[in-house]
């Protein structure tokens, strides 16, 4: 009996674990980057902006990618795997199109979802699953960013404030001061979540950013994630009415359970960087000839492709157990620890490996390779350094926390 074929682009036959659905989010997302975002994407890293965000939103919302796990009010309620499948295409693309659409649909729409009101659900969901409002997450601060449970800023209640029957039970205003750092999509954000310290422990927060007091300065000169808008978040003075707080939202664990519904999205993103950056360097050695002959032909080019390949496979068949845990069983954080750890790490090998292959040409915007490889350096270290997730995985595995 014959051998089958074997896909040099797929060689464990990954693709074919996905079911119809999948496929079809799987490709109608590649070729909307082929199509919309592939052409320009070098320029707009070069040029160190994401133009037309509103635009790009609204598009995206257009496909169902924006809370396209979540359930209800307008979004589309899709398994973990479609949307990891999803985020695998879209950093494909780039870093900075994943992050935007985690941030969007798995930090602050997932927070609105998980702890919001009805009235706070109905008032943002649709309009953020249609790309309509853009949304923010504001955790991370100037001094505080793998420690949350540290943050300054801070919120107090003020009965001065305009009266309203709905904050007679909880003591009128809350008055927000503080600052948060490293936020994607704060510039460009209708609302912002945000976590401060109260007297009754840290608590979220809806603020719209047209609020007085509120603003979001870009951050700029970033060699990272380029085509991505990254921001600081000041409040000062913030004047919110009782209704703006998530109502179920209590301690530090309700932004920590955001974050690893975000941090599953990374474990699949970077696959796909990977993806690009291997499948480049693969073309290039078919292609370039030393010698006389290709750079594939070599021995040492081989073994890199092959150890590329090694974990990038690997990589993708942690991505797939964990989305049949997160659609089955349940998952457990450290389990999603394990693959971002593992993922990330095993993806800027990649790219750092491919560019080798590519030269001197490897460290131009003429192909993906530098681009991956910067934006994942961004990756490595946000939602929880590499640090982090092997101390938190450390206490998984001994019972022993290592934190302090």
């Amino acid at each position: 009996m014959p051998f089958p074929v074997l896909d040099p682009a797929d060689p464990l036959g990954l693709e074919a674990l996905l079911g119809d659905e999948e496929r079809a989010v799987r490709d109608t997302v590649r070729q909307y980057c082929a199509e919309r975002i592939e052409p320009h994407i070098a320029d707009w890293f070069e040029r160190g902006e994401l133009p037309d965000l509103p635009e790009l939103a609204r598009g995206f919302g257009r496909l169902g990618l924006l809370g396209m796990h979540l359930e209800g009010y307008g979004c589309a309620g899709m398994s973990a795997l479609a949307y990891g499948v999803a985020c695998r295409e879209l950093e494909a693309c780039d870093s900075g199109l994943r992050s935007f659409v985690s941030v969007q649909g798995s930090l602050a729409m997932f927070a609105v979802h998980r702890f919001g009101s009805e009235e706070q659900k109905r008032e943002w969901l649709p309009r953020m699953a249609a790309g309509e409002a853009i949304g923010c997450f504001g955790l991370t601060e100037p001094d505080h960013g793998s420690d949350p449970s540290s943050l300054r800023t801070r919120a107090r209640r003020d009965g001065g404030g305009p009266s309203r029957s709905s904050e007679a039970e909880s003591g009128g205003d809350w008055i927000l001061d503080g600052r948060k750092m490293w936020i994607t999509n704060g510039s460009v954000a209708e609302v912002a979540i945000v976590w401060a310290r109260t007297d009754e422990g840290i608590r979220g927060f809806l603020v719209p950013t047209a609020t007085p007091g509120f603003s979001a300065p870009e951050i700029k000169h970033k060699m990272s994630l380029r085509a991505s808008v990254t921001s600081e978040l000041v409040l000062d003075g913030v004047r919110l009415p009782a209704s703006a707080q998530l109502p179920g939202a209590r301690g530090v664990s309700a932004p920590l359970t955001c974050l690893n519904e975000a941090r599953y999205g990374i474990v699949w993103g970077v696959t796909g960087a990977a993806r690009s950056a291997w499948q480049e360097a693969a073309r290039y050695a078919a292609q370039r000839e030393q010698f006389g002959k290709p750079l594939a032909a070599f021995q040492l080019t081989q073994r890199k492709l092959v150890d590329m390949a090694l974990e990038l496979h690997k990589a993708t068949l942690t991505a797939l157990h964990l989305a049949r845990l997160k659609d089955g069983p349940g998952i457990h954080p450290a389990q999603i620890s394990f693959g971002k750890l593992n993922n990330v790490r095993e993806a800027l090998e990649i790219c750092r490996t491919a560019r080798t292959i590519l030269g001197a040409n490897g460290i131009s915007l003429e192909y993906p390779v530098i681009r991956h490889m910067n934006n994942l350096e961004s990756v490595l270290t946000y939602e929880g350094t590499t640090e982090m997730h092997t101390l938190a995985l450390g206490q998984a595995l001994t019972g022993h926390a290592a934190f302090r």
